[in-house]
C-alpha cells in the first residue's frame, strides 16, 4: 500500500465514523477508530501514525512484540491487544500494551494483573463477551459476567473500562444492532452494579457493522481491511 492509498483510506475511514455518529446525534468525538494493523508490517503502521492515528490493534503477540520494537521511537503510540490472550503470553502482553479487549475468564485477568509491571500504570481491561453464544467463540456468558467484573475490579493493577465483542455476521442493520445492543445494556447494568468504576468504553463495531455499533454506542471502533487492506490470514477482529 502507498502512502498515497493509505491516506485515502485512513482519512475515509475517518470520515465514515464521523458520519455514524452524526447520524446517531452523538458528539463528534464520542468514539475513536481503532486501527487494526494485525499482519501489516511496522512501516504501514508508521505511516499510519504520521497521518494522525494513534490506537493500534494487534492479535498476535510475537509479531506485535517485533514491531514495537521497530517502532520504539513513536513514544505516544498506544498498543491495544485485541485478539485471544493464552497464558503462556499474558507476561509479554501485561508488559507492553496498554489495553487489553479479550479477558474473558479469571484466571488470565489474575495473571495479567500479577504480571503488569509495578512502574507502569494500570493495564486497561475490556471483558469479552460472546454475545451471540457461538460455541466457536471467546468469551464470558452474560450470566457469568458480572461476577468476573467483580473480580477484576478488585484486581489492582488492572482497570476495568468496559466491554468487548464480536458478534455473529448479519446482514441487515437491524439483526447488527441486536447484539450490540445487548452489549450496552450489559454495561449499563454493570455501571449500575458498580457504580465507582470507570466503565467508559464499548469496543465494538468493525469494518462490515460499524454504523450498526455506533448506533447502540461504541466508543471504540476496529477497523483494519477498511484502512490497510486486505490481509494474508482470515479476518477475526476487525
Amino acid at each position: 500500500m502507498t502512502d498515497l492509498v493509505l491516506s485515502d483510506s485512513l482519512t475515509a475511514a475517518r470520515r465514515r465514523l464521523e458520519a455514524a455518529l452524526a447520524d446517531a446525534g452523538r458528539a463528534p468525538d464520542a468514539a475513536r477508530l481503532l486501527a487494526v494493523s494485525k499482519t501489516k508490517p511496522a512501516a504501514l503502521i508508521r505511516e499510519a501514525w504520521r497521518l494522525g492515528q494513534r490506537e493500534f490493534g494487534e492479535n498476535y503477540v510475537q509479531e506485535a512484540l517485533d514491531k514495537q520494537a521497530e517502532l520504539a521511537d513513536l513514544d505516544d503510540i498506544v498498543w491495544h491487544f485485541i485478539g485471544p490472550l493464552q497464558s503462556n503470553k499474558s507476561r509479554d502482553v501485561a508488559a507492553h500494551f496498554a489495553w487489553v479487549h479479550s479477558v474473558d475468564r479469571e484466571k488470565i485477568a489474575r495473571r495479567l494483573n500479577d504480571q503488569r509491571p509495578a512502574g507502569m500504570a494500570p493495564l486497561n481491561v475490556c471483558l469479552q463477551v460472546n454475545i451471540s453464544g457461538e460455541a466457536s467463540k471467546s468469551g464470558v456468558t452474560l450470566a457469568a459476567l458480572p461476577s468476573l467484573a467483580e473480580a477484576v475490579l478488585a484486581m489492582p493493577r488492572l482497570s476495568l473500562r468496559g466491554l468487548m465483542a464480536i458478534p455473529a455476521p448479519a446482514q441487515t442493520p437491524t439483526a447488527q444492532r441486536a447484539p450490540f445492543a445487548r452489549l450496552r445494556e450489559a454495561l449499563e447494568a454493570l455501571r449500575a452494579r458498580f457504580p465507582d468504576a470507570e466503565l467508559d468504553t464499548l469496543s465494538m463495531g468493525m469494518s462490515g457493522d460499524l454504523e450498526a455499533a455506533v448506533q447502540e454506542g461504541a466508543t471504540l471502533v476496529r477497523l483494519g481491511t477498511a484502512i490497510f487492506g486486505e490481509r494474508r490470514r482470515p479476518d477475526t477482529n476487525d
